[in-house]
């Protein structure tokens, strides 16, 4: 059983930085991309970023690049996001998230992942 745990999150001023963890465990950590997404009240679930099994390529939406940045460490099982430069706009919920198939690259559709954590809220006051 896959399981993906965030922390990290708070209530930070705009232009301050966070740095969101994810904690993954029930499989082979190294093998597989892992994602962050991010829900806003009464938006829809938005792909930030994403990284692959090595780390050798990563993905971001437009709106958060030079901004945040995505990184792992494989040999403790963590995958983290580290937020600069905050934005109101960045408050949200954000989710860690992992595919299905070792296969899938960093991608930034969401119907690629198939475990997500519980959340973390981001919280960027202006």
């Amino acid at each position: 059983q896959v399981q993906l745990v965030e922390s990290g999150g708070g209530l930070v001023q705009a232009g301050g930085s966070l740095r969101l963890s994810c904690t993954a465990s029930g499989r082979t950590f190294s093998s597989y991309t892992m994602g962050w997404f991010r829900q806003a009240p009464g938006k829809e679930r938005e792909f930030v970023a994403a990284i692959s099994r090595t780390g050798g390529s990563t993905n971001y939406v437009d709106s958060v690049k030079g901004r945040f940045t995505i990184f792992r460490d494989n040999a403790k099982n963590l995958v983290y996001l580290q937020m600069d430069v905050l934005k109101p706009e960045d408050t949200a919920v954000y989710y860690c998230a992992a595919p299905q198939s070792l296969f899938t690259g960093p991608s930034a559709t969401l119907t690629d992942y198939a475990y997500w954590g519980q959340g973390t809220q981001v919280t960027v006051s202006s």
